[in-house]
C-alpha cells in the first residue's frame, strides 16, 4: 500500500510547492495559510484528473485549431476554478493564473524529473527464450 502511496505523496508535494513558489513570483496569487494552499494543491491534483481532461475533449476542436496552445488556456481556467473553490486562496484574474499555470507546469516538470526521475519501461519486440507470442 505504502508503494502506492508515495508516489501520490510525492507529487501533492510537488504541485503545494508549486503553488507556494508561484505565491511568492506572482503578486496576484496569494494564500491565507499552509491550510489553504495544503487543500489547493490536494484540490488541484484531483482537478487535473477529472476536469481538465473532459475540458480537453469538449474543447479538441478549438485546441486542434489553435495547434494545442488553447491547452494553456485551460490550464488557467483549471487553476481559477481551484482557486474559486479553495477559501484562503486568492487569484486576481485571468493572467495571473495564465503565467502561473504556466510557471507552475514548468517547475513541476524539473521538480518531477529531479525528485522522481524518469520511469522505465521496455518495449518487447520478439518473445524471450522458451515463450511464445499468442
Amino acid at each position: 500500500m505504502l508503494a502506492n502511496l508515495t508516489p501520490f505523496l510525492l507529487h501533492w508535494a510537488i504541485t503545494a510547492f508549486g503553488l507556494w513558489v508561484a505565491s511568492h513570483v506572482f503578486k496576484g496569487l496569494r494564500f491565507d495559510g499552509t491550510g489553504a494552499l495544503a487543500v489547493a494543491a490536494l484540490l488541484l491534483g484531483l482537478a487535473n484528473a477529472i476536469v481538465r481532461p473532459l475540458l480537453v475533449f469538449l474543447t479538441l476542436p478549438l485546441t486542434l485549431l489553435t495547434f494545442g496552445l488553447f491547452l494553456l488556456v485551460i490550464n488557467a481556467l483549471v487553476l481559477m476554478l481551484v482557486a474559486r473553490l479553495v477559501n484562503g486562496f486568492h487569484l486576481d484574474g485571468f493572467w495571473t493564473a495564465f503565467w502561473a499555470s504556466i510557471f507552475m507546469s514548468l517547475l513541476s516538470l524539473v521538480l518531477g524529473l529531479v525528485l522522481g526521475g524518469t520511469p522505465e519501461f521496455t518495449i518487447e519486440t520478439s518473445p524471450g527464450p522458451g515463450q511464445t507470442w499468442l
